[in-house]
């Protein structure tokens, strides 16, 4: 593309971007991984079981496989291996891992028990039907009674800190028990595998969150070299988390193109999904808040039963690695964590967007309402009263984070503003006398981003200026529709003084870029923008010793300033693609310099950051139905350094949505004396829609810029979940508390908060 047919002039850091992905995914003409086909391409569909626990008896295929075009049935008996899904952890204290199948055990509903692979998907459903399983079933253990009866089933005992004689010695404790239910990813596109086997190389086209964390896992189960497998996602369709590592299909579509010489093709269908994907959240959590007879906290105590399904992995625990958060944005001088595993017949569960952090902001969050209404201290100044103020950063809590900036007093007197919270009343009274229910909540989200925090990981990328000024940007970090590539080339256009028309990113191939931390944690832009950073920083720096020579002048004499390489004090200039046309002259080049203008940057910031905010919401019930109606959902966010309100507002409309989703309608259930799971379709599991939250939402930025990367991001992607959970439920206990309501566990479906409303009355 011609320079002189683009608009000129950098990107402002800051400006409102139109995301540069739009009309391909809004034309469709994004490539997702059931986009890839090849000639002679087979498809797989999985067997699964039918009882929630107990054993395989017998298994008979031999039907399945004289049926029309049927090509083979995988099965454990034909895997030719082991193939452990996670074969090791890095903390070395997994005793379990996921394999594609388990011998003959059974142990959630839907697991898988073999795979058809026919010429086509048809064919392979129809064969699926001629599989023959018997099973001699058990009475599953689900997760209707988490937190009660398991003792002799718990895993992974972990423990901090000291507040027992805190909590014994204090005036005032309050208690609260209460379950942050099981909900799955639910992405818009579902886990996808297209498998080829060239005779001695892997290539996997996968809908992943990691190409290179997923080459690794891959190369270990398969037992080949990392060389030898090659793994490519161009566009996902959302993952949460839930893409993070591999999946047995991954290794079951690899093992079946290689025993049949062709490509294999497995694309989840949405029932699948809900049997086999991995859920999230479950925990049941039992808290106590001691005061003084001023309202100061002194200590806190808590304890989580987490359910972690039927297999043990490092992603089991989630909600552990972001425990932290219970400490809240509060000077509270003593905490006490204590954690469990819990093993049920259920799917194995993972990290969901927020991973531990809006069931920690939740368990304080809750607590300090219930412990203000029952005080008779207003929830705003009870809060108020207890933070940590802003001269105090750097704030080492009591529970392994440290705070290294914040205003958190700022947020909440900018939400309450945004939120009109001194109307309140008002709009309460205006409700009442609709025969309404209004209440309204307030919740002070906290979250760790850019780890694990206790050493955070590091990525990398590289950038390539072409002869005609058009730059190529390869990241280690990974859009999975949240807009990395729109803010990654808005940082290179301005780095570079280009318009950000010349930058194209590139994402998704092993064969790119020898490592890369992907997409989690909210890390892309703290991490992996500030990689990108650092490889515009060193295309500059080679471009000056291109430049020197182009120019003939010396290096040091090289000055760069939008787009053009400068000799100081004279007005000789050579623009980006002409020192990147005369780089690519092997020719002209500084001896011992290899062609070509590039640069590569990596980053490992030094800790971790925090994102932090207020949250205000405001719901409606009507008594009448249990309907409730998130009205207002307004909130003061600090994320840091904001690059692109666009991608902003994106990203916390959505992460509300799900939090709130959670709140008032998601969740899992298993029936408990089948282990079936009854939710899986969209008929009988609730997804919020957009009309119930969007229009809701009037959102503030407050920035405080962190210093532990030289960007001053702090991340976006968990925040707006993190704080609706506790928001919302918040507002919803608020409009019932009149009626005599202490408590309500999520989600506040009609049926549960018409059931709540009643019991009260009675």
């Amino acid at each position: 593309m011609a320079t002189a047919n683009l608009p000129q002039g950098p990107v402002i850091i800051g400006a409102k971007v139109p995301r540069i992905d739009g009309a391909l995914k809004t034309t469709g003409s994004a490539r997702y991984a059931v986009d890839h086909s090849f000639p002679n391409l087979a498809h797989a569909f999985a067997v699964q079981s039918t009882i929630g626990k107990g054993r395989i008896h017998s298994l008979d295929a031999s039907a399945a496989e004289k049926m029309p075009g049927v090509l083979l049935v995988l099965h454990h008996g034909n895997m030719d291996g082991a193939y452990r899904f996670f074969p090791h952890q890095e903390d070395g204290t997994i005793s379990e891992s996921r394999p594609p199948f388990d011998d003959d055990k059974i142990y959630y509903w839907g697991q898988y028990v073999a795979v058809v692979v026919a010429e086509t998907l048809e064919q392979a459903k129809a064969a699926a039907q001629s599989v023959k399983v018997d099973y001699d079933a058990e009475t599953p253990d689900v997760r209707t009674d988490l937190g009660a009866g398991f003792e002799g089933k718990r895993e992974s005992s972990w423990r901090r800190g000291d507040s027992d004689r805190a909590l014994a010695e204090a005036p005032v404790v309050i208690d609260q028990t209460y379950v942050t239910p099981v909900e799955t990813h639910n992405p818009m596109e579902m886990h996808g595998t297209v498998a080829v086997w060239d005779g001695e190389n892997y290539t996997l086209y996968e809908s992943t969150q990691g190409v290179v964390n997923h080459r690794t896992v891959m190369s270990e189960v398969l037992g080949v070299p990392r060389e030898n497998v090659r793994v490519i996602s161009r566009f996902i369709g959302s993952g949460f988390g839930g893409k993070l590592f591999p999946w047995p299909q991954s290794t079951m579509a690899a093992v079946a193109a290689r025993k049949l010489k062709r490509p294999v093709r497995w694309i989840a269908d949405r029932t699948e999904g809900f049997q086999t994907d991995e859920q999230a959240r479950d925990v049941a959590v039992k808290a106590e808040l001691a005061l003084d007879g001023d309202g100061n906290f002194l200590a806190v105590r808590f304890r989580y039963d987490i359910d972690i399904g039927a297999y043990l992995s490092g992603r089991s625990l989630a909600p552990i690695n972001n425990i932290g958060g219970v400490a809240g944005v509060y000077r509270t001088p003593r905490i006490l964590a204590e954690a469990y595993g819990v093993f049920t017949n259920t799917v194995p569960t993972a990290p969901y967007r927020g991973a531990g952090r809006p069931e920690a902001t939740y368990t304080i969050e809750r607590l300090i309402d219930v412990a203000a209404r029952e005080l008779g201290i207003d929830r705003f100044e009870l809060r108020r009263r207890n933070l940590i103020p802003a001269a105090a950063m750097p704030h080492k809590t009591d529970l392994t984070f440290t705070y290294d900036c914040g205003d958190f007093a700022g947020n909440m007197d900018a939400a309450a503003r945004v939120a009109d919270l001194a109307g309140f009343p008002a709009r309460r009274e205006d409700a009442a006398r609709r025969d309404k229910l209004r209440g309204l909540g307030i919740a002070n989200p906290i979250e760790v981003a850019g780890g694990p925090f206790g050493k955070p990981a590091k990525d990398n990328a590289m950038i390539r200026v072409a002869g005609d000024g058009t730059v190529t940007l390869l990241s280690g970090a990974m859009s999975t529709g949240q807009g990395i590539e729109t803010a990654f080339s808005q940082l290179v256009a301005q780095r570079l003084g280009i318009p950000i028309e010349h930058v194209r990113y590139a994402q998704g191939s092993t064969d790119q870029l020898p490592s890369g931390r992907g997409s989690g944690g909210s890390s892309a832009l703290c991490v992996g923008g500030a990689a990108v950073g650092a490889a515009a920083e060193q295309v500059v720096e080679h471009g000056r010793a291109f430049a020197a020579e182009l120019l003939e002048a010396a290096a040091a004499d090289i000055e760069f300033a939008n787009g053009r390489f400068i000799v100081a004090g004279t007005d000789r200039s050579a623009s980006l693609a002409e020192v990147a046309r005369f780089a690519d002259d092997p020719r002209r080049v500084p001896p011992g310099t290899a062609p070509g203008l590039a640069g590569a940057g990596e980053f490992q910031p030094p800790a971790v950051t925090f994102p932090n905010g207020c949250h205000i919401a405001e719901v409606e019930i009507d008594p009448e139905t249990g309907l409730v109606a998130l009205l207002s959902y307004c909130l003061a966010e600090d994320v840091g350094r904001v690059f692109n309100p666009l991608l902003l507002e994106g990203q916390m409309h959505g992460g509300i949505a799900q939090g709130a989703g959670q709140a008032l309608g998601e969740t899992i259930v298993y029936d408990g004396a089948t282990g079936q799971l009854l939710t899986a379709s969209f008929m009988d599991y609730q997804m919020p829609r957009a009309g119930d939250v969007a229009a809701a939402i009037r959102m503030e930025t407050r920035e405080v810029p962190s210093a532990v990367n030289p960007l001053g991001a702090k991340g976006v992607g968990e925040a707006g979940t993190v704080g609706a959970m506790a928001a919302v439920m918040n507002a919803v206990c608020d409009a019932l508390a009149p009626l005599g309501v202490r408590h309500l566990d999520m989600p506040a479906t009609p049926a549960r908060v018409w059931a709540a409303i009643h019991a009260a009355k009675r």
